[in-house]
């Protein structure tokens, strides 16, 4: 008999765990609580041990053909205007059979794997369906949606604000940073101007930027500039002609106006919950654990963990292991979350914003000795690319 799978939330993690889990031969619910998917400027970036998953599900050649590849990220010093570090990812050749990130919005990579999942008789998608709650015994999972609805196996990938969650209870550790983040895209080509890779992060003591480009929908490319709001400045404020203005002309003198094309702002939090799984019920992405967005880790990790847990559920479900196998989906990556994810989006972060002129120095030169030393380059490569947190994964018991 198949294992029957809900999956709640159809962003990018719950797409992918419910094609995962498909693929597998479980029976996969997958609830949406919107109408479509959401295409506001959210995760950009797919790092390479991803985009090996992403290969294993059959779903990177269409995901490149949308997206931009990036082979090179740079550090700049933004108070000099001048080139810190360039990392290479070829450096990852031995390691990997994709030695870049992918640069592109994470709705493509739902609407490529709806595209997939309507095309298997054993998963249904449900639009317009929002879960209301969730109950279970030792015998499986009843969630409540527009009905109720029974699984053997719930995974809740129902974002940040997560239902699933909530119904189980579980805290959500951590904190919100005090200031927001601002997200310009526009059409001017900063790389011309400015000489940097697609994908920068410009040190500033003032104000950091993390600057990269994107290709939109109409594949013709775009860049997003990320920059910290004020504390004390408003939304309005933030988004004001005189305050985008200034902000992007810090960026490149002779950026003009009319090349923006969208303005968003959000709060941003480090937090992770303090279980993963409560019996039959499972969390996976942001409503396991959100970081910012410094790096391009989040989504990444969130994918992470919803093959992980396919993979799981699938031995358990064949009868191949116990369900004692289950505790070991939150062994795994609740700790890889924390050590890879939390400590280098914060770490990432403080570099950026680091004010004193020593310490900045310090960070500055200890990232020029890691470009410079191949060992350490690729080193480095193999942390921030999560190469090496999924490797440390297997090792697990």
């Amino acid at each position: 008999m198949q294992a029957r799978i809900g999956i709640v939330g159809a962003g990018p993690v719950g797409v992918v765990a419910a094609l995962a889990c498909a693929r597998r031969g479980m029976r996969v619910v997958l609830f949406e609580a919107g109408r479509d998917i959401d295409h506001s400027p959210r995760a950009a970036t797919t790092h390479p041990s991803t985009l090996e998953m992403l290969a294993e599900l059959e779903l990177l050649e269409e995901f490149e053909s949308v997206g931009l590849k990036a082979r090179y990220f740079q550090f700049w010093d933004g108070a000099t205007q001048t080139l810190v570090a360039e990392f290479d990812h070829e450096t990852l050749r031995d390691e990997t059979p994709y030695p870049y990130v992918v640069q592109t919005e994470q709705h493509k990579l739902c609407e490529i794997g709806l595209r997939r999942l309507a095309t298997l008789p054993n998963a249904e998608v449900r639009l317009e369906t929002p879960v209301t709650g969730v109950a279970q015994d030792g015998k499986g999972v009843r969630v409540a949606a527009s009905g109720e609805h029974a699984f053997d196996f719930v995974i809740g990938c129902d974002g940040g604000r997560s239902t699933v969650r909530k119904c189980l209870d579980i805290e959500f550790e951590g904190y919100t940073w005090p200031e927001r983040f601002l997200v310009l895209t526009s059409l001017f080509d900063f790389q011309s101007a400015l000489g940097c890779r697609e994908r920068s992060y410009i040190s500033d003591p003032e104000e950091w930027t993390n600057l990269f480009k994107v290709m939109g929908d109409d594949l013709k490319g775009r860049w997003r500039a990320v920059f910290p709001a004020k504390e004390s400045e408003t939304d309005e404020e933030a988004f004001s002609e005189t305050s985008v203005r200034r902000r992007m002309r810090k960026l490149a003198k002779e950026h003009p106006m009319e090349s923006l094309v969208h303005r968003n702002i959000y709060r941003v939090h480090q937090r992770v919950a303090k279980a993963f799984r409560a019996g039959r019920v499972f969390l996976a992405g942001d409503a396991a654990h959100v970081n910012n967005p410094v790096g391009g880790l989040g989504l990444n990790c969130g994918i992470h963990d919803a093959i992980e847990l396919a993979q799981t559920l699938d031995v358990v479900a064949s009868g191949q292991a116990g369900e004692n196998l289950l505790d070991r989906y939150e062994r795994r990556r609740r700790p890889l979350n924390i050590e890879y994810v939390q400590q280098q989006t914060v770490a990432n972060k403080k570099r950026l914003e680091e004010r004193d002129p020593k310490v900045r120095q310090a960070n500055f030169d200890e990232l020029r000795r890691a470009a410079a030393d191949p060992r350490l380059h690729k080193q480095f490569l193999m942390r921030t690319s999560l190469i090496e947190s999924v490797r440390k994964a297997g090792r697990m018991a």
